[in-house]
Order: structure tokens, then C-alpha cells, then sequence
């Protein structure tokens, strides 16, 4: 497996030292409001190289933290009247309900910082010894950012002529600057805070990244990974303090995700076109779509998410379903298809040496969508063979093994949305055919469906066809095929 390291920035082999299994980072969410689309986008691509790497027999020890407490969070909790930790708790378990819905494994370890506040006490004392870190007037500490003579090597910004306290407090919206940071922020009134042999407080944003990685993975782990707005300041503060602590590499390995578009326009609130998983879920769109279409273009591309492409990767997936269905069902003469079994062996080997080639997703799905094309046509033509067949599959599993979209549960991720809007009174954000559509069950359904085949039976075609305009208007497509009636959802 080769992947671009942006320390290095070039493409360099990726592999555990020290260690059997490859140690890697994530920073995760900041639990303070739903995750959007773009913060899915660089979790779905850690999840493709995680299933990626497991898939090629390597073990891998995956740590995402969850940060729990920060400026956003602390003011979000207070306007809402409620503790940070009751606050935090209905977006943590909504992030991770919405990661399992778009097919995002759990990691190994998740680091919630409010439980390594020790952990970052001790980090800060020990800077703190080599007069690295030096607290202000107000209590707070701050790291001397003069005294990291590398500061920069990852985002390969030049600060030369930082001086020593000039400080930023506010980390969280830090974009371009370089002075001292935060690493513990004194108390202030109605905040909550720990009480630490560094005073009242609680840490800076930067500080728990470095704590919880350390803490999990140890002093120097393989891989650390993140959205590419976070090379600077957060990662590069990251690796200023902790090898300013520990003397030795941080992270030797670092894969940042491209910023995504929404119709060729930076996704704001303001601009209308803020989405999360929720929001398209509700409009309709299928979870399997939306992974399916976040992870499809290369995770060092810049994506541009439109509607139009969400459709088709919406139909994408349905074809990729349909044909696995269509082997799967079988039925096919016994003997084998030269040249099938040889666009087989070709799909198979494209596809793992795409994936090993810096994680191209894009020509990945492009060798798995060529078999397909070439066993339809064989399929068509009645020259597929059994023993093609039984080798497709087998290709079709490694494929799903890291894309995870054959597996139809689009139903039950919607309902759950569905539910959830219910309960937090916004069912009205619905789009309501969705919810007549999925207020019918599969059961009633199946009823209608036997019916109606009973109907043409009898010659009561008028029926029959009232069946299916009543199940047409409820979203319900039917299928007459020689194997009988499929019926499937919008």
C-alpha cells in the first residue's frame, strides 16, 4: 500500500513499525450539532483504507477521538441551559447512529478528551519543564512556538520572526496564524472547568489530539488522519508539542481529505446549500448513495457534490445491486467463459492495485463497473458460465469489502431519519411522499403484490392496474418479469 504523505509530500509506502498492527489516528468530530457531508466525506475514505487494509491481511489499531469539550460547545450548552455533558451526548450518539448508517465501522478505540483531561495535564507539565509551555497572567498556558525550530515541515508554511507572546486564545478559529497557542485556558465565569495542578480550566483544542493519540498509540504511531482544513494550525500544533515533549516523531505518516463543494460552491449556511446526512436522507436520497458518491471521487481530489451526481450514483448502486442479484440467482450452464474468467482475473487485480495506489477509488469502481458491463453482455448473449459466476462473486466480495453498498438497509436508515424528525418535531423537513411511501409496509406490500397477480389471473385487468397506480403513487415501482413481479422503493 502506497498513500501521499503530506509530511513528505509524496507518495510513500504505508506500513506498521514497531508494532503488528498499523497504528493509526483520526481526528473525529466535534460534538456540538449534526456532522455534515463534508465531515463524512473524510471519515468514509479513513473507513475505505481501514477496509482496504484489513482486506490485504494487515491488522490495523484505528483511535478517533471525540472532542467533548470546547468554545462552540461550552457556549452552545450554556444557551441551551443544560450541562456540556448532556449536551454533548445527543451528538455524539447522532454522529455515530449516522456513521452506521452510512456503513462507517467503529474504530478500535474512541477517545472522548473529558476523559484524558490527565492525560493533557501531564503533556503540559512536561513542556512546561523544558520551559516550552509558560502560563500568563490569566492563568492560561501556552506553547512557546519559537522554540520548535521545525514548526511549519507539515504545512510547509514559513515563521520565521515569531515572537515569543504574542498569543491566540482562541484556537478554535484559527486559520492563518502563528503565534503562541493554547494549551490549558484558564476558568471563566460559568464555564466549566477541572481543577488541575495547572490551575482551573480546561484544555485548548490542540493539546487533546496530542494526549489522546499518545495515550492509545504511543509516542510515534503510523498514521494520522484528517480533513485538509486541519493541516494548519491544528495538526501542526499537534506535532510541535508532541515531539516537542517527547523528542521523537509524532505521527510518521499523514493523509489529509480534500475540502467538498456543494454545486461548485463552498458548502456555508448561509449560502443554503449546508447539508448533513439527515437532511438528504429526509429529501429522499438513499444512504448507500450518498456513501457511495462521497468516496467515489479520490480522496486528494476536491469533490463537487451535486444532485445530479448523487442521482447517479443513486442509479450506480442500483445497477451494482441488480447484477449481484442476478448472479447470485444463477441458473447458468455449467463450463467456464475464457474470456470472462479473464475479465474476472483483470477486474480483480485492477481493482487492488488501484485501491494500493494512494486509495484511487475512482479507477477501482471503474475496473469493478468493466466486469459488469462484460458479464451483462455474456449474461445476455447466453455465454456466462457457472464457473464464471462462482469467480465474479468472489470478486463482487472484495468489492463490497471496502465500497459496502450491495447490502440493501436504505429502508431502515431512512425510517430511522423519519422517527428521529418525528421525536425532534421536524417531521415537517420531510418530503412527504417519502413518508407515505415508507408508511407502507413490506407485508402490505407483498399483499397488494399477490393480489394484483391474482387479479391478471382472472382477466381483471382493471384491478390490476388500479393496484399499480395505487402503489406507483406511493413510491412503489413494480417489475413483471418471467420470474414473477419485483417490486422496489423510489
Amino acid at each position: 500500500m502506497e498513500l501521499f504523505n503530506t509530511l513528505g509530500g509524496k507518495i510513500e509506502p504505508l506500513t506498521p513499525v514497531g508494532a503488528p498492527a498499523l497504528r493509526m489516528y483520526c481526528c473525529g468530530p466535534t460534538v456540538y450539532d449534526y456532522g455534515h457531508i463534508g465531515n463524512f466525506r473524510t471519515f468514509l475514505h479513513v473507513d475505505v483504507l481501514r477496509r482496504f487494509m484489513r482486506q490485504q491481511g494487515m491488522a490495523i489499531d484505528y483511535v478517533m477521538n471525540v472532542t467533548d469539550v470546547d468554545d462552540k460547545i461550552i457556549r452552545n450548552a450554556a444557551a441551551a441551559g443544560v450541562p456540556i455533558g448532556e449536551y454533548t451526548a445527543k451528538y455524539e450518539r447522532a454522529f455515530f447512529e449516522d456513521s452506521d448508517a452510512l456503513g462507517i465501522e467503529r474504530p478500535e478505540e474512541i477517545a472522548r478528551a473529558t476523559s484524558c483531561i490527565p492525560d493533557m495535564v501531564a503533556l503540559i507539565q512536561k513542556l512546561a519543564a523544558k520551559d516550552i509551555a509558560y502560563q500568563a497572567e490569566d492563568g492560561s498556558w501556552y506553547f512557546r512556538i519559537h522554540r520548535f525550530p521545525e514548526y511549519g515541515k507539515l504545512s510547509k508554511k514559513d515563521f520565521e520572526g515569531i515572537e515569543d507572546g504574542a498569543r491566540v486564545d482562541v484556537d478554535e478559529y484559527e486559520k492563518d496564524a502563528a503565534r503562541d497557542f493554547a494549551l490549558w485556558k484558564a476558568v471563566k465565569p460559568g464555564e466549566q472547568s477541572w481543577d488541575t495542578e495547572l490551575g482551573a480550566g480546561r484544555p485548548g483544542w490542540h493539546i487533546e489530539c496530542s494526549a489522546m493519540a499518545m495515550k492509545f498509540l504511543g509516542e510515534t504511531f503510523d498514521l494520522h488522519a484528517g480533513g485538509e482544513d486541519l493541516m494548519f494550525p491544528h495538526h501542526e500544533n499537534e506535532i510541535a508539542q508532541s515531539e516537542s515533549a517527547t523528542g521523537h516523531t509524532f505521527a510518521r505518516h499523514w493523509m489529509h481529505v480534500r475540502f467538498l463543494l456543494v454545486e461548485g460552491r463552498k458548502m456555508s449556511k448561509s449560502e443554503g446549500n449546508f447539508y448533513t446526512l439527515r437532511d438528504l436522507l429526509l429529501k429522499g436520497h438513499r444512504a448507500s448513495a450518498i456513501r457511495f458518491l462521497l468516496i467515489s471521487v479520490p480522496y486528494r481530489n476536491q469533490m463537487n457534490f451535486t444532485f445530479e451526481s448523487l442521482t447517479e450514483s443513486t442509479n450506480a448502486v442500483e445497477r451494482l445491486r441488480t447484477f449481484h442479484q442476478r448472479m447470485l440467482k444463477g441458473g447458468f450452464p455449467e463450463g467456464l467463459n475464457p474470456e470472462i474468467a479473464a475479465a474476472t482475473a483483470t477486474a480483480s487485480a485492477d481493482f487492488t492495485a488501484a485501491l494500493a495506489n494512494d486509495l484511487n477509488t475512482a479507477e477501482a469502481r471503474a475496473a469493478i463497473f468493466d466486469l459488469v458491463r462484460a458479464a451483462n453482455s455474456a449474461a445476455d448473449a447466453g455465454t456466462l458460465r457457472a464457473d464464471n459466476v462462482a469467480e465474479i462473486l468472489k470478486v463482487m466480495a472484495l468489492f463490497d469489502g471496502v465500497f459496502a453498498v450491495l447490502e440493501d438497509n436504505d429502508t431502515i436508515v431512512t425510517r430511522a431519519a423519519i422517527a428521529w424528525a418525528e421525536a425532534e418535531g421536524r417531521i415537517g423537513e420531510a418530503d412527504a411522499s417519502l413518508v407515505a411511501t415508507l408508511a407502507l409496509s413490506d407485508e402490505a406490500i407483498d399483499a397488494l403484490v399477490a393480489e394484483r397477480t391474482q387479479a391478471k389471473k382472472t382477466r381483471n385487468f382493471a384491478r390490476a392496474d388500479a393496484i399499480r397506480n395505487e402503489l406507483l403513487a406511493k413510491g412503489i415501482l413494480l417489475e413483471d418479469s418471467k420470474d414473477g413481479v419485483r417490486w422496489k422503493r423510489k
